[in-house]
């Protein structure tokens, strides 16, 4: 137990993990009810429980809310302190979603927005808060894997869902946390750690000639801890050329010291898919390949003074076909980013302080994307007869510092983040942001935040040319100031968040159309963005002392408005304007029978833009069509025992017609069941 010398307070902290920055540490031996931090709430992810054993209802009824540290700060404050809301989704949760990847289970997010053009994470992109694909950073137990050449290929993760232990989403602008790529979010996804030695497996089937199996194994010793595995899944594809084959290995280990915590991981993400309709819906039979590779290694020194390093090295390849099996419309990419980061964070009677520095490098090798190379420069492309004719690099460097001021009842956490990238003009720019809280009482909590942040075009804006897109070397880096306020009430049983939010943008990125005969070009926009959350939760459970049938019900719903300031004629605009307007996400869980269960999860969208129609004969009628509003209704059953589980889920139970991109329908009801056994070693 450790006391506040401010506030007199004190905390309880479990010496069992690792003090990260970037992790919602939980009990090993407590239940611990965590809240719903987030502004807008996953729909899972009510008031639920993070914890690493499962107790009966009737010890559940008798704990007390604890204090878990959370993310949203660059050191690791509790979720009473903290004065980011941030969103966690647990085990458990994962568990009980109708979903088989984490693309899949984002889309229940209500602040959330996944365009898919097939289910299971096949080419996805994930924006937060109205935002585009590439503004919101993606991590890995702390990691940004974010790909520079597009935002389109970092849903390409390199765990599947049954490597993940929780995922937690942080809303807003996190520049002076992940760096500045973190410009309207970031979603960190934290994966199991080996707390046993066991062998899992588990194998799924359904329709459209889907086959899902994967294995794992965890060892662990009083120093070390291992975990590793493997994963595959197919399907011929629900809609036309939406087949897809992926496979994915990932191993992680940890040491632990006395004097020193380390971590590293390897990951490995190979997919092939048929990518109907990506760059134009003149052609639909698009073909794509992805492989992603990650490394790195990270560790937490002890004492007064905790110095935290971090190596990492991402490789991203991409192969393109405009028409499948064929050179038409070909491309290769190949992009390296290398990284480096040390921070150092210590504790006063003053509160809290943490200061650091990161350097990131990104380089691409291209037959499309960068600048030109002379021919004795030309590099040959591994298995292939051709040669990659382009290349950039570009490095980031930026500097950070933070403070948390902690009263009994207040929080204020201030920093700034000092960035210098070499592809402009070398000179250092300033990213402040303040966030504050107030607890008027225990179930209570007032919050307003102020953050600036910068993104840099990926080398998709910049460079991109076929016969359809353009892209603008003489683009600018996007900045936003954004403001938050919002509250938060909980109770032991029940809770309901509400917030608003305005993003005040800058030469925002957007691919448009300026008309019906032209094609996409990459340009700058001046873009004020703005919305309203809310979610609300009830678990019965606790409610009614596990007397009850249904355990819990959450609903949580999404409103953004967006305004042009420019006064610049477009004709349509790709990814960037077609937000969601609203969304409504509602899960119920029930217990049916013995260990039976089910899960219901309904999700209501309404996009705003449109996509212009194609025939039969993929030509454009030059008809702008709005997309409309569609309903979705997921169910999961599933019988849990000790050692195995069984499952039977439909997805799109409505068989509803729904259209996250245009031209290109989403499946109809698609039928799965698998299990998933475990073996104690």
């Amino acid at each position: 137990m450790k006391e506040n010398k401010l506030t007199g307070r004190t905390a309880i902290r479990w010496k069992q993990f690792n003090h990260k920055t970037y992790s919602v540490f939980c009990s090993l031996k407590k239940e611990v009810n965590i809240g719903v931090l987030t502004i807008a709430t996953l729909a899972f992810a009510n008031v639920k429980i993070a914890s690493a054993q499962n107790d009966t209802i009737g010890q559940l009824k008798n704990m007390e809310l604890e204090e878990v540290e959370v993310t949203g700060t660059r050191v690791p404050l509790t979720e009473m302190q903290s004065a980011k809301m941030v969103t966690v989704l647990s085990r458990d949760e994962i568990q009980a979603a109708a979903v088989h990847s984490i693309n899949d289970l984002l889309e229940y997010a209500a602040g959330v927005d996944v365009r898919q053009r097939s289910e299971f994470g096949i080419q996805t992109d994930i924006s937060v808060r109205g935002g585009t694909f590439d503004q919101t950073t993606i991590l890995l137990n702390g990691i940004n894997i974010c790909d520079p050449q597009t935002g389109h290929n970092t849903g390409n993760f390199p765990v599947s869902i049954h490597d993940i232990e929780r995922i937690e989403i942080l809303q807003g602008p996190a520049a002076r946390v992940f760096g500045t790529s973190a410009f309207t979010g970031a979603i960190n996804m934290v994966t199991k750690k080996a707390t046993e030695n066991q062998i899992t497996a588990h194998l799924t089937g359904g329709g459209y000639g889907l086959l899902g199996t994967g294995a794992g194994v965890s060892y662990t010793n009083k120093r070390f801890g291992h975990q590793l595995s493997t994963n595959y899944s197919r399907s011929d594809g629900a809609t036309k050329n939406s087949d897809f084959n992926t496979r994915r290995g990932y191993y992680a280990g940890s040491f632990n010291h006395k004097d020193v915590n380390m971590k590293w991981q390897l990951g490995l993400s190979d997919q092939k898919f048929g990518a109907n309709t990506f760059y134009s819906a003149a052609y639909d039979n698009q073909y794509e390949e992805t492989r992603k590779y990650i490394a790195s290694v990270q560790a937490q020194t002890k004492g007064t003074i905790k110095f935290t390093p971090a190596l990492y090295w991402n490789r991203s390849l991409d192969h393109f076909q405009l028409i499948r099996n064929t050179h038409t419309g070909e491309n290769f990419h190949q992009t390296d980013v290398f990284g480096a980061s040390l921070n150092a964070s210590f504790d006063s009677s003053w509160g809290k302080t943490s200061l650091g520095a990161e350097i990131r490098n990104e380089g691409i090798l291209s037959t499309n994307l960068g600048k030109p190379l002379d021919e004795d420069q030309y590099v040959n492309i591994p298995g292939e007869d051709q040669q990659y004719t382009r290349k950039d690099n570009r490095t980031n460097v930026g500097y950070y510092l933070e403070h948390n001021i902690l009263f009994s009842r207040v929080t204020v956490s201030m920093g700034a983040l000092a960035n210098m990238n070499t592809a402009l003009d070398h000179k250092f720019r300033f990213y402040p942001g303040i966030d504050i809280s107030y607890r008027p009482t225990d179930n209570i909590k007032l919050f307003a935040s102020w953050n600036m942040a910068l993104r840099m075009p990926t080398f998709t804006d910049l460079y991109y040319k076929s016969p359809t897109i353009q892209g603008n070397v003489g683009l600018k880096p996007e900045k936003t100031q954004a403001f938050s306020i919002g509250a938060n009430y909980r109770t032991d049983y029940f809770q309901s968040s509400l917030s608003s939010f305005y993003n005040k943008g800058k030469d925002m990125i957007y691919w448009v159309m300026y008309s019906a005969d032209d094609i996409y070009h990459s340009a700058n926009f001046e873009l004020d963005n703005m919305g309203v959350e809310l979610s609300s939760s009830i678990d019965f459970r606790r409610l009614t002392n596990g007397k009850s049938w249904l355990q819990d019900l959450s609903i949580n719903y999404a409103y953004i408005y967006q305004h042009r300031k420019d006064n610049e004629e477009i004709y349509k605009s790709s990814y960037g304007l077609e937000y969601l307007r609203h969304k409504l996400v509602a899960r119920l869980n029930h217990r049916v029978w013995n260990k039976l269960a089910a899960n219901w999860a309904f999700r209501w969208q309404d996009r705003t833009g449109s996509y212009i129609k194609y025939n039969e004969m993929n030509q454009s009628t030059n008809q702008l069509v709005p997309y409309a509003s569609y309903c979705v209704l997921d169910l999961r059953l599933s019988w849990n025992a000790p050692k195995y589980k069984l499952f039977a889920e439909a997805n799109n139970l409505l068989n509803r017609t729904y259209y996250d991109f245009g031209n290109l329908p989403q499946p109809g009801i698609w039928l799965k069941a698998g299990i998933s056994y475990q073996i104690n070693l």
